[in-house]
């Protein structure tokens, strides 16, 4: 897995010009609310017309700002802010306009714009639906005809003496009883928008709710009292408008703000199927408790008939959405929420009948495991690993043929199922799924590359059921990573390896807990002073039955079963525990210890190193940590920024394996490294091999020439030996010198070293 160091991406944020700006219109706000209680009854020019209009168009400044700040990539946000602007304009030309007398069949330029704002608040959850709806269109705008229907019945109860008048019509009445249908209209649709899956609305929906709930009490008290008698400016009604107006600015402003745009929530965010449920089945549920209050109502007192028609309405409209839901509820709890795809329960119940199907031909089941996924979720964060989820799994569904069935069972872990398929066509389609995702997937602006290890299991040559294909494809998947082959089809030697897994899996958990690991070292000698600067530090597990196991038979398995972190703490407290002894006996010797790349990505590394120093009272230069060039090669940013954290600790680097990499050694320009490791690949084929002498006397060079310490690994012979004193080769280590060997062992070789003459050391 290949991963860049994320750089967060910042939300945006006001100014302090805007801050001042919010801050005034609130000021505002209070100033002219305050006016509306104490001025008396009336129209008061300062209150209610230029202090109200000021505040209206403050607050219009601010929302351009905040359009400014998305630019066009935002239509929900530039429709939100045009309706803003329209409702400005009315209550501009409603406030400070003069009557429009004589006018009764034409709308004002004020009752123009308000109508106007609905037709943009319309546009603006258009937008936002569109992103979010994909197939449950037909649901959600039947959850809002409901919800609709549902607030016309109780409207028509309350404005039923204006429907029911003889009285001559008059646009200003007709309009009056339109606006709190409209608010209450738009609440519907925003309710059905609200049950999108994937929260498109985000928390700031509330705060566009809440103000179109006081906007619809406020014109249904206006529609009311408009039937009897004018309503004056100036009146409580026009704080309720006020505060109403604030809110739907404030919503419009958090949804600039928030980090995803509305209806593209991360993968991450999407609400699972019960938060679903809930939210959708609330808005037609409160519309027809609403339509049965009304018919409970026109039982026992007169209703108007179009009442009683549209609470009637609203009850038959209400049954069809729950057919819908109950085959929405159905399809999510065979969906994975994160991908879409269908689920583990969906997969036991589809290839459980194909299986049981008496004409089906040979078929296969792949399980599919992402090699190395942790690492992504350690080193960028779990949204970006829900992203990378998502992209891989439109990579494989792509690639599959019609028929085939793609799974996620959970984690990092899909499932194929090939309905007609052969060894041949099942280890053909394991390599073509493997190509798709090898390609570079950007998440983020930041370039990954992923691997896939794949367990074949045929039918029915391996089984017949789910459950025992289903096993033995994991088991073949689990010897594809731990081999690095890629795939694997099934073999019955598999069950004895899977096995054995499991039983070292389960026995070096008891291991890591009971302190049955131990170290030895092997030193590495400085060849100009033959001294012993430093030792590395292999892990052995002191097995309880199986004797002395080497990091061959058990490191794998710990860094496939979640083990490796703690394994390396572990080594590390073991490590700088012995350094504290040898500190007090006098001897100065830096003890290196590995480190594997999923130990790298792990953001508390540099911290957990530090305190384990400090608790010790050591110096940073007692432990050399030994990186591997492939972890420095991949993630040169993040490799930077754990090893800067490190050397300011005083924590010495070094490049482990130098040279088997296979890219640019720009790197060894850039890191804070201290030594670099000559693979022995490279050291012990040196005297015979002129290719591979040249490699050792280049590198050492290249060492020297940017300041590093060039350690040769896998020193057999004298003659060897002799070879790198005459490169100037700084520091040996190999089986001439020493085995790895226990502690104790190794200070009895350091003092009997010390006794010899020089030359018998060297060729000891």
């Amino acid at each position: 897995m290949t991963s860049v160091s994320a750089i967060p991406r910042p939300r945006p944020r006001l100014s302090r010009a805007d801050c001042v700006l919010f801050g005034g219109i609130g000021v505002v706000l209070l100033v002219n609310l305050i006016g509306l209680v104490f001025h008396g009854v009336g129209f008061n020019p300062l209150v209610d017309g230029w202090l109200a209009v000021f505040s209206n168009w403050a607050a219009v400044v601010l929302v351009w700002l905040a359009v400014n700040r998305v630019r066009l990539t935002r239509p929900d946000i530039l429709l939100a802010a045009a309706a803003v602007t329209a409702l400005a304009v009315g209550d501009t030309a409603y406030r400070l306009l003069p009557d429009n007398t004589g006018a009764e069949l034409i709308p004002s330029l004020a009752d123009t714009c308000y109508l106007m704002f609905y037709v943009f608040m319309v546009g603006v959850l258009a937008v936002i639906a569109h992103r979010g709806l994909r197939a449950q269109a037909w649901p959600v705008l039947l959850d809002s005809a409901v919800g609709a229907l549902g607030a016309a019945s109780v409207l028509a109860v309350l404005l039923s003496p204006a429907l029911e008048t003889g009285g001559p019509f008059s646009v200003t009445v007709f309009l009056s009883m339109a606006f709190p249908v409209l608010d209450l209209l738009l609440i519907a649709a925003l309710a059905g928008v609200a049950a999108i899956p994937g929260r498109v609305l985000g928390r700031s929906g509330l705060l566009l709710t809440a103000g179109l709930l006081l906007f619809a009490a406020a014109d249904t008290v206006y529609a009311r009292q408009a039937q009897v008698e004018s309503v004056v400016i100036g009146s409580a009604l026009n704080g309720v408008w006020a505060i109403g107006f604030a809110l739907i600015t404030a919503w419009v402003l958090a949804s600039v703000r928030r980090g995803t745009l509305p209806g593209h929530s991360s993968i991450s965010a999407v609400a699972d199927g019960t938060a679903y449920a809930a939210t959708s089945v609330a808005a037609p549920m409160s519309a027809t408790a609403a339509g049965l209050a009304v018919l409970l109502l026109a039982s026992q007192t007169h209703v108007s008939v179009l009442a009683v028609g549209l609470a009637g309405g609203t009850l038959a409209l209400a049954a069809i959405p729950l057919a819908f839901r109950q085959r929405q509820l159905h399809s999510l709890s065979r969906t994975d929420d994160l991908t879409g795809l269908p689920n583990r329960r969906a997969l036991a119940v589809d290839v459980a009948a194909r299986l049981r199907d008496v004409d089906a031909r040979p078929s296969a089941l792949l399980v599919l495991d992402l090699d190395r996924f942790k690492e992504v979720n350690d080193s960028l964060g779990h949204e970006a690993g829900d992203q990378l989820l998502g992209r891989i799994g439109a990579r494989l569904s792509d690639a599959l043929q019609a028929g085939d069935l793609l799974a996620r069972l959970g984690g990092d872990e899909f499932a194929v199922h090939l309905h007609h398929a052969d060894r041949k066509r099942a280890t053909a389609m394991a390599r073509r799924l493997r190509l798709v995702t090898a390609r570079p997937i950007v998440i983020g602006g930041l370039s990954l590359e992923v691997g896939l290890s794949i367990g074949i299991a045929l039918a029915p040559e391996h089984g017949s059921d789910l459950s025992g294909l289903m096993r033995k494809a994991d088991m073949a998947m689990y010897t594809a990573k731990s081999t690095r082959v890629g795939q694997h089809v099934y073999s019955p030697g598999d069950d004895s390896n899977d096995e054995a897994r499991l039983r070292t899996l389960h026995e070096l958990r008891i291991a890591l807990a009971e302190n049955q690991l131990v170290l030895h070292y092997q030193p590495k000698v400085h060849l100009a002073t033959d001294t012993v600067p430093g030792v590395e530090a292999l892990v052995r597990w002191n097995h309880p039955t199986r004797g002395l196991l080497y990091p061959a038979a058990f490191l794998d398995v710990a860094e496939n079963g979640g083990l490796m972190r703690t394994l390396t703490r572990v080594v590390l407290e073991l490590a700088l525990d012995q350094a504290v002894l040898w500190q007090a006996q006098g001897r100065t010797v830096t003890v290196a210890v590995n480190l594997s790349s999923r130990s790298l990505a792990d953001y508390h590394l540099a911290g957990v190193v530090t305190s384990m120093l400090t608790d010790r009272g050591l110096p940073g230069s007692a432990l050399m940590l030994e990186v591997t060039e492939e972890f420095l090669l991949v993630d040169r940013d993040r490799a930077k920024s754990i090893l800067l954290r490190l050397r300011n600790a005083g924590v010495l680097i070094a490049v482990d394996d130098f040279g088997t990499g296979y890219s640019s050694l720009a790197y060894l320009r850039d890191l804070p490294i201290d030594e670099l490791k000559l693979d022995q690949s490279f050291v012990i084929p040196m005297l015979d091999d002129d290719r591979a002498s040249a490699l050792v006397a280049s590198s050492i060079h290249l060492g020297h020439s940017l300041g590093m310490r060039i350690v040769a690994e896998g020193v057999e012979t004298a003659e060897v030996l002799h070879q790198l004193e005459r490169f100037g080769c700084d520091v040996a280590q190999g089986y001439q010198l020493s085995r790895p060997i226990p502690a104790a062992e190794l200070e009895r070789w350091l003092d009997a070293r010390t006794a010899l003459p020089a030359v018998t050391r060297a060729i000891r």
